[in-house]
């Protein structure tokens, strides 16, 4: 491993050599802003909002995908760049629902932190949307994910991590143009796709698009206290958030996944069970010819501990007599 040397906004920084403009920054203690890059994923420079000057180039890079080399000199806030950058917020905005206050992301929105830092606000117009003017879940058919396409910014960051497991790729771009919009499968809900609820796409998207059911309501982002625990389905120990209110868990989360880990529906539910009080009802997703569909199931079922639990049950009987 080889260590090298630049400069980003005046501050000196020591990175391995081939590390990212994004992650280079964050050594200096600086926050280059980013919408569609995600550590853990194929890095796609889509968003634009990293953009930042290098001293020698003939133009401004994106930050996600160029790697720190010996003796750069970056420029992260010139004007030219915070106006770039406001530009593509107010876009961003003028596609987005402005119901800030009672979206369940509030508080934890990357666009709206964006928006804070750039002092970018709302603006009323008359041209087309991509999406509804209003925020609504626009896909409610799952028991584990809402989805709702108007405040979908196309970041792709729910589409890459899909595909990080090669089994799955259910999410996917699909039309075209100003028409793009996420699909999964062949433009289908996601009960009736092949989505097995692992809730990665939940995890990876930084606005209220995708959002997770057994935990939407369960208190503010800011009155929320926040455990992460491993989960204990298998020998991966993927890591759970458990979110807590006055010290009593309330829902279970999955975390960021890392090291190409596949998560899953399974993992969260043991986990819930172990930790929430009173959890929700689990369902499980039956696969048929004609469709697939969700059915509440009991816990034994959807843990896939059902032949398990009867066996211990007759041997209980057995002791007993």
């Amino acid at each position: 491993m080889k260590f090298i040397s630049l400069t980003i906004d005046d501050k000196p920084v020591r990175v391995l050599e081939g590390t990212n403009l994004v992650e280079a920054a964050k050594r200096a203690g600086i926050k280059i802003p980013t919408l569609c890059y995600s550590k853990e994923l194929p890095v796609v420079s889509s968003c634009r909002m990293c953009l930042v000057k290098v001293e020698g180039f003939n133009k401004l890079v994106t930050a996600c995908s160029t790697p720190a080399t010996e003796g750069m000199v970056v420029h992260t806030e010139t004007e030219e760049i915070v106006q770039i950058r406001k530009n593509l917020l107010r876009l961003y905005l003028d596609n987005h629902p402005s119901d800030c206050l009672t979206c369940s992301k509030n508080g934890n929105c990357e666009l709206q932190d964006l928006a804070y830092r750039y002092d970018v606000k709302f603006r009323v117009h008359d041209g087309a949307r991509r999406g509804s003017e209003k925020a609504e879940f626009t896909d409610t058919s799952s028991p584990y994910i809402l989805r709702d396409e108007s405040k979908c910014i196309l970041c792709g960051r729910c589409v890459r991590t899909c595909a990080v497991v090669p089994d799955r790729n259910i999410l996917q771009f699909g039309n075209r143009g100003f028409s793009t919009k996420i699909i999964a499968d062949y433009d289908t809900s996601l009960e009736k796709s092949g989505c097995v609820s692992c809730n990665r796409c939940v995890v990876e998207c930084p606005v209220g698009a995708l959002v997770d059911r057994r935990a939407y309501r369960k208190g503010r982002t800011w009155e929320r206290t926040i455990k992460e625990v491993k989960c204990k389905s298998c020998d991966y120990g993927c890591n759970m958030k458990l979110i807590m209110d006055k010290n009593k868990v309330v829902a279970v989360e999955a975390a960021s996944p890392q090291n190409g880990r596949p998560l899953c529906l399974k993992g969260r539910l043991l986990t819930e069970l172990e930790y929430v009080d009173l959890p929700e009802k689990p369902y499980k997703k039956f696969y048929h010819d004609e469709g697939n569909e969700f059915e509440q199931v009991t816990w034994a079922k959807a843990l896939n501990l059902d032949n398990v639990y009867e066996k211990m049950n007759k041997l209980d009987e057995v002791e007993n007599e």
